[in-house]
């Protein structure tokens, strides 16, 4: 079998500035720590060949001696193997390649990108696209007529949407008018035009932590900088979010108060009222993920945030059919107040000028014919939920596991700070997982991984065979890392 390669630009390249990131100590720890880093939470591949260490040496512009002296390290706590000829593979400790007694196959622990076809992808917390979703686009191109006289570009979207949009809000309790109502493409990319809209470089955003990663990443390359409010047990502590809008005085607060990404909690009514309080108190702007808010499991989500708001001053909401309906729909929303509307548009014209008429039309169906907040549309996801609790209460006891009252996603909890390592071994087995830190900043939650229950039933307990021999390869392998200052490389695996 064909060993996949990482050339030695390549790898200096996933490096990064490694030189302190993970503490001190001579320079061929530091590298040798840096490396067992990537492969520990799954950065770099198991069965990958890396670059010759005259080659590194030369793309980290360092000697070969350290990096012989580093390579050597990584070779003694196992995570390197060299042949003769055949340059070092990389490996995790106990994980033995071929050519010993009762050693597993190099092709058992390659990546599993190409050594494997049956791949588990339990990344994704998202459904397929249910029946209604035909009938909504043959709707919708049914209407198309009436809109190719125009020149097809409606940079606040079509009326009829935004009709829509405004009643669905009516019917949560938040009365809303269409001049609220600004359509994008997805809420990712309602998202990214906030910030385009309200800060710059070097602004601070405070976010619920953990919270979705796509957040964190837009933040990030904004050029803004994240401030995490920790949340307790259980609810939010809106004490906290208080202090940090007080001492930090953010650009805005992104916050995800329906069935929240990923721990899937709900913000009740009383704690949304208080936080819209703090907000007002401190001149924070509120910027409000709702696009759980209709995956109701077992409660419904109480009004929303901008509901107590009447003014219409603190609170901009987000919203999309993502979730609800079909991610292939790329149809977003913002709610704000009609001057913020007015600033998105003028803003939006040097960026993408509008959002596909036929999707808006098919998600103006949608909204039309569906019911806003019936729990039984979601009865499918909530026996897989129930499913996936009782096989790891079974299978895993030492884990802990909330029941989220709706959503997607688990988030649980393991014993051990070791979820990167754990997404690895995982992904050897041909099962991709999210570990806790790709929602934390700065490598925050390695105690937590995200399972999502969205796969079919059959699926859900095939993920879950490989899970559990992911993990007892993790306790014989031992693939801890000892360094606790090398996890505060945060794990950038593409999910």
């Amino acid at each position: 079998m064909t060993i996949s390669a990482l050339s030695p630009i390549s790898l200096a390249r996933q490096l990064g500035a490694w030189r302190g990131a993970t503490g001190g100590g001579a320079a061929y720890r530091q590298l040798a720590r840096a490396i067992r880093l990537l492969i520990a939470d799954g950065r770099i591949g198991l069965g990958v060949r890396i670059g010759g260490e005259r080659d590194l040496a030369q793309a980290l512009g360092m000697s070969r001696t350290t990096v012989s002296a580093a390579f050597d390290l990584l070779r003694d706590e196992g995570y390197l193997v060299t042949r003769q000829g055949s340059g070092s593979v990389t490996r995790l400790p106990g994980v033995a390649l071929r050519g010993g007694s009762g050693t597993a196959d190099i092709g058992e622990f390659d990546d599993a990108d190409d050594a494997r076809h049956d791949i588990i992808d339990w990344t994704k917390a998202a459904l397929p696209a249910p029946p209604t979703i035909w009938h909504a686009y043959e709707q919708a191109l049914g209407q198309m007529p009436a809109f190719l006289s125009g020149i097809g570009y409606e940079v606040f979207g079509i009326r009829r949407l935004r009709v829509a949009i405004a009643a669905d809000y009516a019917a949560r309790g938040c009365p809303t008018t269409p001049d609220q109502i600004f359509v994008t493409s997805g809420a990712q990319h309602g998202l990214s035009l906030l910030l385009h809209l309200l800060a710059g470089p070097g602004d601070r955003i405070v976010v619920d932590h953990p919270t979705y990663h796509n957040a964190i990443a837009a933040i990030l390359r904004h050029s803004c900088v994240a401030v995490p409010v920790g949340l307790p047990i259980q609810g939010w502590d809106i004490d906290a979010f208080h202090a940090a809008f007080r001492q930090t005085s953010p650009r805005f607060a992104y916050i995800l108060a329906d069935f929240h990404n990923p721990t899937g909690r709900l913000m009740d009514a009383d704690t949304r009222a208080k936080l819209v309080r703090a907000a007002r108190d401190t001149h924070t702007p509120l910027v409000v993920d709702e696009t759980m808010t209709n995956i109701a499991l077992d409660v419904s989500a109480p009004p929303s945030v901008a509901a107590y708001d009447p003014e219409g001053e603190m609170v901009i909401s987000l919203g999309s059919a993502s979730k609800r309906f079909w991610g292939g729909l790329r149809i977003g929303w913002i709610r704000a107040a009609p001057q913020t509307i007015v600033a998105l548009s003028r803003l939006r014209e040097t960026l993408d000028m509008a959002t596909p008429v036929l999707e808006q039309l098919a998600v103006a169906a949608l909204l039309e014919n569906s019911p806003r907040d019936d729990m039984a549309t979601w009865s499918d996801v909530r026996a897989r939920r129930d499913q996936l609790i009782a096989r790891l209460e079974s299978a895993l006891p030492h884990w802990r596991v909330s029941v989220p009252p709706g959503g997607f996603m688990l988030w649980a909890e393991m014993p051990r700070p070791e979820a990167s390592a754990l997404a690895a071994m995982a992904r050897c087995l041909s099962l991709r997982i999210t570990p806790g830190p790709r929602f934390g900043v700065n490598g925050a939650f390695e105690r937590f991984i995200r399972l999502p229950f969205t796969l079919p039933e059959t699926a859900l307990d095939r993920a879950v065979d490989r899970l559990i021999m992911a993990e007892a390869h993790l306790r014989s392998a031992g693939a801890r890392i000892p360094d606790r200052a090398a996890w505060d490389l945060e794990a950038e695996r593409v999910i």
